[in-house]
């Protein structure tokens, strides 16, 4: 079993925080939050959170909760709500609806991609059964590319092909899972993570690396019928064929 390191909790509007100082002082760091759900749901409690949290010294991250809507959509339910800066760690929550409307993987495909035109920075994949089930044996690479955020309540936990391995491991949902379970500074159940590297790699870690910008090819045709293509690599190097 993977040793257990609370180190991030993730709450919503049905969870209620008693003290933001017990949170930090049980060893938590960050607290991801969610902000949204389809098109037009709004987490009443997100604003008062992120204000109480930061005040507390916590590292900040936003999830939207997907589903099978408009996917255009709900990414501006999501940024308008949580905003763009170059702190928040930005979440896809891809799990069964309740309902029935469950996002597709090409929805998550495209939220994800959406995601990272809009924030400049790949965001997390939150998801379990949900990615397995839909991924299968794939090797994604895609997928892979994200940072998995992996919903397991078991003592050896386990990920689809496209990951080696979690970089965030929800272990327990507050009931299920292996101790501790909750946290202080929260009543009732909440949902805790476990991370394996070190404080400072977290912090270096959590808002995820600025993408590099897509640069073009330029095609130029002269005179004799030479085509001569361009390739410029992050403006360092020309490749002339």
């Amino acid at each position: 079993m993977p040793t257990v390191n609370r180190t991030v909790i993730d709450l919503s509007h049905f969870n209620a925080v008693t003290s933001w100082v017990q949170i930090k002082e049980a060893g938590v760091m960050g607290v991801i939050h969610k902000a949204t759900e389809g098109m037009s749901y709004i987490d009443d409690h997100y604003d008062q959170a992120k204000a109480g949290a930061l005040a507390a010294g916590l590292l900040w991250g936003a999830y939207h909760f997907g589903n099978s809507s408009n996917v255009d959509s709900q990414i501006a339910n999501f940024l308008h709500e949580t905003g763009i800066d170059d702190k928040t760690l930005y979440a896809l929550d891809w799990e069964d609806e309740p309902n029935g409307r469950t996002m597709s993987l090409p929805q998550a495909r495209a939220f994800l991609t959406l995601l990272e035109q809009r924030t400049g920075r790949k965001g997390v994949l939150y998801s379990g059964n949900t990615a397995k089930q839909a991924l299968g044996n794939t090797h994604d690479l895609f997928f892979g590319s994200h940072r998995l955020w992996l919903a397991q309540y078991t003592t050896n936990p386990t990920t689809q092909a496209s990951w080696s391995a979690p970089w965030l491991w929800q272990y327990s949902d507050g009931v299920n899972g292996p101790q501790p379970r909750g946290c202080p500074g929260v009543s009732g159940e909440v949902d805790t993570n476990s991370w394996a590297g070190t404080d400072q790699e977290l912090i270096d870690q959590w808002a995820g690396v600025k993408s590099a910008p897509t640069l073009p090819t330029v095609d130029i045709t002269v005179e004799s019928d030479i085509s001569v293509a361009v390739r410029v690599h992050a403006g360092k190097n020309v490749v002339i064929e």
